[in-house]
């Protein structure tokens, strides 16, 4: 089996649609954000799902299956046990490689990227499974290339798995407090510079997370493109540790990812984000940069 890069197109996909050692997940949420301001809503992308997929794709329940019911806060990773058994029910497991994507579905926001397939991916890979990818472009450039949807929906055998977790992907607060004074930590701040300046963790770094692929294509940056995104930060050096943060735990995945592939391994995701954050009195709150 060969190795799966981390972000696969929609013609490597189109190519390798009927390998049998091929998981697809569609992990489709959609955040709408209201035109009069405030915070989003969220819900399912499951009825989605059923009215058109990629043809051999399985959904993934981010919103409903995967994240901990009983965390305080939304989306927190849920107990390894219950997310492994989600997994393997879904066929995916040693042995197979998966390609997750979903519709680039912020509802009032023109953005372009699949941050809940990296949620997705991020969740798997911590959890220790290896062969995992997300589809440039999501379901809306597969569509605006005239490739057929499917209204089937697969099931697979179950599958087995004996990963281990790989801790130094996820970051907590305390792993936060540390990083501010840490020089060889850099800090990335996932959010809308607005977003930005009206509140972060302090020594942050801020580089937007919906700058990275075209609005109209959904086609990603090239690597020289998002090489200069991120020098600045200095999150591409080799001797530094990142950490990124969003304000949930979902757009500092697509981050995460981004740096990955650009040959920055050393990156772990703040999961509580800024929610955790403000919700501490004694976090510092940085309001200018």
């Amino acid at each position: 089996m060969n190795d799966i890069p981390l972000i696969v197109t929609t013609d490597w996909l189109a190519e390798h649609l009927s390998d049998a050692d091929l998981r697809i997940v569609d992990a489709t949420v959609f955040m709408k954000f209201p035109k009069t301001g405030g915070a989003p809503t969220v819900e399912s992308g499951k009825a989605s799902y059923s009215k058109g997929h990629i043809p051999g794709a399985v959904y993934a329940d981010l919103l409903g299956e995967l994240t901990d019911s009983e965390a305080a806060l939304p989306f927190t990773a849920p107990p390894r046990n219950a997310f492994i058994e989600k997994m393997t029910d879904l066929g995916i497991g040693d042995g197979m490689r998966t390609v997750i994507y979903d519709q680039n579905a912020l509802v009032g926001e023109e953005l372009a990227a699949s941050q809940w397939a990296s949620r997705l991916a991020w969740q798997l890979r911590y959890e220790g499974f290896g062969q995992v990818a997300i589809l440039e472009g999501g379901l809306q450039k597969w569509q605006k290339e005239g490739r057929d949807l499917s209204t089937e929906q697969p099931s697979h055998p179950k599958a087995e798995f004996t990963g281990q977790r790989r801790t130094s992907m996820l970051a907590t607060k305390e792993d936060v407090r540390q990083a501010i004074e840490d020089e060889q930590t850099i800090l990335i701040n996932s959010l809308s510079p607005d977003d930005f300046h009206s509140g972060h963790i302090p020594s942050s770094e801020n580089v937007f997370f919906g700058s990275h692929a075209s609005e109209d294509t959904k086609a990603l940056a090239t690597d020289e493109q998002l090489r200069a995104a991120f020098e600045q930060s200095g999150a591409l050096a080799p001797d530094k540790k990142v950490i990124t943060y969003c304000g949930g735990g979902i757009a500092a995945t697509w981050t995460a990812l981004l740096l990955n592939k650009l040959g920055q391994p050393n990156v772990a995701v703040y999961d509580g984000s800024m929610n955790e954050w403000i919700s501490d009195p004694s976090c510092p709150v940085a309001t200018n940069k």
